[in-house]
């Protein structure tokens, strides 16, 4: 459920490449195509029916883990504030879906095929966009021409890319996007979609005859659920949910508007330029531009505060961002404004105090609920990215027996590196990171869904017993 974006692009990549495959066997004709494919199907179904059943499948798992994705996202609040863009260009990519998928049911030509092409001629003749309503291609048998035909041809292969346009168009704005799946769940997806082709293959109906109106048909519901709406509704009232529905689909993330507090800020005479802030920004509101305060560095960082989610793990990145100082030298390179470093040394001062038991917690907003646990005391920010690992070594030297970071679940974070680059900080991979001095046996990490409650309070018992069994760790002053 992590992954159901990259899985949507993988199977557009599996479409697209049988698509190309059965393309190289598809003749382009009105008497031809039906044929065509029917050799593919049944006398070549070891390869071209292999293909064109991977292609539907692949198709189908397109709506399904675009729509799973949609929900998700809406559940998870992941689409209002500075994340309005990815959802907003999300809508054209529905539409392109759509266009590309019913476009290839017409290729095959036959009683579906012809459903389905009158249906979208009437729907889209309602509009009187054209001089001559486009069904009249339909009324008879060899009314519509090979030159028609041709032209539906190019309408599936340009539909095609210009959704792969619109789909790099809704990850623009996202920092280093994940397109593909881990490869386990690419190979897993590709098994299954196979053996459902060989299990169950795609095949045709009758050929498509215009003189005949068919009355017995197995729709694709995953493409085709609102063509029996159209029939009992008309195209008025489609057109109205249609366009209605994408309108409102558009507008949803200001509905209402999110509230957020200011933007994370630079210091400039705490700035040195050092790029670390910009490379661990999850959405690329930070840039480097040239020195302005004369300062004898290159560059500076600057905040775009449309494109600031506050999660605050550039404050994790920067390496001034250190509690080992007087409280009135706690200032860093960058900080949030609602939350600053001082704000930060100070929760996790009393949290020092108040771990009866000598452990501390370490939450975000949207993980692990970590406070209230007997014997701990928390510390919650916006993200665990956000606290500096110097934070980590200040907390165990100045007397707590354990540290515990409960985030996000794996390749579920809110903002969706801050899992990534806490782990990386802690296991000496990404700067700023953890000093080689601190005991890493006094450290535990969880990365787990919110729901997960039991297994917080299992992993903070056997962290507790663990520390118990280190040399003098009942005995260990808090």
């Amino acid at each position: 459920m992590r992954q159901l974006g990259t899985l949507a692009f993988y199977l557009f990549f599996v479409a697209a490449i049988t698509g190309i495959v059965l393309y190289v066997f598809f003749e382009t004709s009105v008497n031809g195509a039906y044929e065509s494919v029917e050799y593919l199907t049944n006398d070549q179904w070891w390869f071209g029916g292999v293909m064109r059943s991977l292609h539907r499948y692949s198709s189908d798992g397109m709506v399904l883990t675009m729509a799973l994705h949609l929900v998700r996202e809406w559940s998870f609040d992941r689409y209002r504030g500075v994340r309005w863009y990815a959802w907003f260009t999300g809508v054209p990519v529905i539409w392109l879906l759509y266009v590309s998928g019913l476009s290839g049911y017409w290729l095959v030509w036959d009683e579906l095929a012809q459903y389905v092409a009158i249906g979208s001629m009437e729907w889209i003749d309602w509009l009187g966009i054209f001089g001559k309503p486009v069904a009249s291609n339909f009324l008879a048998e060899g009314s519509l021409t090979d030159r028609f035909f041709t032209l539906l041809v190019f309408m599936h292969i340009f539909a095609p890319l210009f959704l792969l346009f619109m789909m790099w168009i809704h990850v623009i704005r996202v920092t280093q996007p994940k397109i593909n799946p881990p490869r386990g769940l690419a190979i897993g997806t590709t098994v299954a979609l196979t053996v459902l082709s060989l299990v169950q293959p795609a095949i045709s109906h009758a050929k498509a005859n215009l003189d005949v109106i068919p009355t017995d048909l197995a729709l694709d519901w995953f493409y085709m659920a609102f063509y029996p709406l159209f029939d009992i509704w008309g195209p008025a009232v489609l057109w109205g949910l249609a366009i209605g529905g994408s309108l409102f689909l558009a507008i949803m993330p200001w509905l209402p508007p999110m509230k957020l507090p200011k933007a994370a800020v630079v210091t400039l005479d705490m700035c040195n330029g050092c790029k670390r802030c910009y490379e661990d920004c999850p959405y690329g509101a930070i840039t480097m531009v040239p020195r302005t305060d004369g300062l004898p560095y290159e560059q500076q960082a600057v905040v775009e505060p449309s494109m600031c989610t506050r999660c605050g793990i550039c404050v994790g990145a920067c390496p001034t961002s250190t509690p080992f100082r007087a409280e009135d030298e706690l200032i860093t390179g960058i900080d949030l404004v609602n939350l600053p470093l001082k704000a930060m040394r100070k929760s996790v001062d009393e949290a020092l105090q108040n771990a009866s038991d000598g452990i501390v917690l370490v939450g975000c907003d949207h993980g692990q609920k970590v406070d209230g646990i007997k014997g701990t005391a928390a510390v919650v920010l916006p993200c665990v990215s956000h606290m500096p690992p110097s934070f980590i070594d200040y907390m165990i030297s100045q007397g707590a027996k354990g540290v515990l970071i409960a985030g996000c679940p794996d390749c579920g974070c809110r903002f969706r590196y801050g899992v990534q680059w806490m782990q990386d900080r802690l296991e000496g991979r990404r700067d700023p990171y953890l000093r080689k001095r601190v005991p890493r046996e006094r450290i535990r990490t969880l990365w787990a869904s919110p729901l997960d409650v039991e297994l917080l309070h299992d992993t903070v018992a056997e962290f507790k017993a663990d520390l118990d069994a280190l040399p003098g760790g009942e005995s260990a002053d808090v």
